[in-house]
């Protein structure tokens, strides 16, 4: 599956006077009444680069920004939904963006509504101030005409890019504070938003809050949040984009994000690795409206994760013990069984990689059939070698929890390395990924490739353990305010930092993190983990899912990111070019 990344109509038209094209044939709705226009300047106006002028007598008739309502959807679901423009609040540029989402919500049964706010930037007031004004305003227009549009007053949601993903989040944020006085009844109307979008949200940084790029923050800089977000007492879900290497830096998305966990608020983190500024992953955010039942289209029929993922042909497998007899490292009484390793090969292989699968079970079992096996078999059926590591269990005494597993996934990354070449792999292109306890050992095996784990044993251990990609899939025991037990304070506490056993050596490689957002092993263990890897200077992918808790993938609703999540491990190796 591609991940859509609508264009950014970034236009500006010069002197001519363009036509209204032909796709905008909404019905326009000025904002204020005339001559009421709070914090009027001359200088701003209310179109988008398609249709603006830089004629001062066009200018002068074009000051009143506006509200456009487009058809109404032939099968309506009760919703609304507000689109933003961006344009660094000097212009209001997405022209095609608008375009395509208004198209693709239209036939999920949204009404849509463009917003057409002042621009360029005010002068001496906060540069997104007449937005947010604009803003407000269109709301409880919007929610004034919810009977007469068909739609409930209350199920009405925001999408924006850019300087609108920042006037999306002040939307959301701060309902309860008032952007303008009075002017008519109109202002009577409650404007909260019921849900809200926000892609490639600018300015969600204290660097950003003057309207800058803020490249440093989150690399050289630890960033804070902009202080303009009130997070009040209607702030709704919400549903974050960014690319990993925009200037307007991501970590403004997760610092909004870890603000809203704290006040238990559902939401969902997407973060694409390597991307710059734009809209991507469209596909999650319709994944979002359904998972909330905002588009009224969640089913309650739930299909467990290992019917999804049953072969469609018959899979070969090969067990493989992973010491040689009578040389597993620090034995424990308590392990119930040696370690070994299933090769799960694919009846037609398309690819030189592999992946290899650690299960979780606490470091008490290894849940085998549960996480490893229909992962498994999923990357079979893309041609993909898979190899699924039955480590010690339970854990040993006077150890750390992970410390057998620990030795046995160092060794089966080498054992693969070993057999690699004459199986027809790539040595050099193998990855790990695990679930829980075993997302914890993925991240330490990840993290600290230049540490072993033990002695060696045979020839098998001069080779190296480095991975070249790693997917911890909701880790658990990755901050230190939950080291062994659900996260205490959610990982909300700023002092909840990755736990010192992660090395983040300098073999440690790309992460894709996918993670429920209301996991009481919570999301923060990989929001922490991509946001210290991203201040290395190593891109990685991240998709937190609302409303999802621990081992998601279980059970979950057709047309949901937790029904789809295995694609987001696939589109990230696509995109790193490791799947190959």
């Amino acid at each position: 599956m591609k991940r859509i990344v609508f264009a950014l109509a970034a236009v500006f038209v010069g002197g001519a006077v363009f036509a209204q094209e032909a796709w905008r044939h909404g019905e326009r709705v000025p904002l204020w009444p005339a001559g009421k226009i709070p914090d009027f300047q001359k200088h701003q106006i209310g179109a988008m680069t398609d249709e603006a002028s830089t004629n001062a007598d066009w200018r002068a008739t074009h000051q009143m920004p506006y509200i456009e309502w487009f058809e109404k959807p032939a099968n309506p679901n009760g919703a609304c939904m507000i689109l933003v423009s961006g344009g660094s609040y000097e212009c209001c540029c997405d022209v095609g963006l608008i375009k395509n989402w208004r198209d693709e919500l239209t036939k999920r049964g949204f009404q849509c509504v463009n917003l057409v706010y002042r621009t360029p930037r005010p002068n001496g007031l906060p540069v997104h101030q007449s937005a947010w004004e604009d803003g407000q305003r269109a709301v409880r227009l919007v929610r004034l005409n919810a009977k007469k549009r068909g739609f409930d007053p209350e199920k009405i949601g925001v999408i924006g890019m850019s300087a609108g993903g920042h006037l999306t989040c002040m939307l959301a944020t701060n309902s309860q504070t008032p952007s303008y006085a009075k002017v008519d009844a109109v202002d009577d109307m409650p404007c909260h938003v019921n849900w809200a979008i926000p892609n490639a949200p600018a300015y969600n940084t204290l660097n950003g809050s003057t309207g800058a790029q803020s490249p440093k923050d989150g690399t050289e800089i630890v960033p804070s949040i902009n202080p303009c977000f009130a997070f009040d007492a209607k702030t709704p879900p919400m549903c974050f984009h960014h690319g990993g290497r925009d200037p307007w830096s991501p970590n403004g998305s997760t610092l909004t994000y870890r603000e809203l966990r704290k006040r238990g608020i559902p939401a969902e983190l997407h973060l694409y690795a390597d991307q710059p500024h734009g809209a991507h992953g469209f596909e999650r955010a319709l994944e979002f409206l359904r998972q909330m039942n905002f588009d009224g289209c969640l089913s309650k029929h739930e299909i467990a994760q290992d019917h999804r993922f049953m072969p469609g042909a018959t899979i070969r497998t090969e067990k493989e013990m992973l010491w040689p007899a009578g040389k597993i490292p620090d034995p424990s009484p308590n392990h119930a069984y040696e370690p070994y390793l299933v090769w799960f090969v694919p009846e037609k292989p398309t690819t030189k990689a592999v992946q290899v699968i650690v299960p979780g079970g606490g470091y008490g079992f290894c849940n085998f059939n549960g996480e490893g096996t229909p992962v498994a078999h999923y990357l079979n059926a893309k041609g993909m070698t898979a190899v699924v590591v039955m480590y010690r269990c339970p854990r040993p005494e006077g150890k750390p929890k992970h410390f057998s597993a620990w030795q046995d996934a160092q060794r089966a990354i080498r054992l693969v390395r070993s057999e690699a070449p004459a199986r027809g792999l790539d040595p050099g292109r193998i990855g790990i990924m695990g679930f829980s306890a075993g997302g914890h050992l993925t991240l330490m095996t990840a993290t600290n490739a230049k540490t072993p784990a033990y002695a060696p044993v045979d020839d098998v251990d001069k080779l190296s353990c480095k991975v070249q990609w790693a997917c911890p899939i909701y880790p658990a025991y990755a901050l230190t305010d939950g080291a062994d037990a659900p996260n205490k304070t959610g990982g909300n506490d700023d002092s909840a930092v990755p736990v010192p056993e992660f090395s983040f050596d300098a073999d440690t490689p790309p992460m894709c993190f996918v993670h429920g957002d209301a996991d009481v092993w919570a999301a923060m263990n990989s929001v922490k983990c991509w946001e210290k890897l991203r201040m290395m200077g190593v891109q990685c992918d991240l998709h937190t899912l609302a409303r999802r808790g621990h081992c998601f993938q279980f059970s979950a609703a057709e047309g949901t990111g937790s029904f789809t999540w295995m694609d987001r491990i696939w589109e990230f190796l696509s995109a790193k070019k490791l799947n190959r």
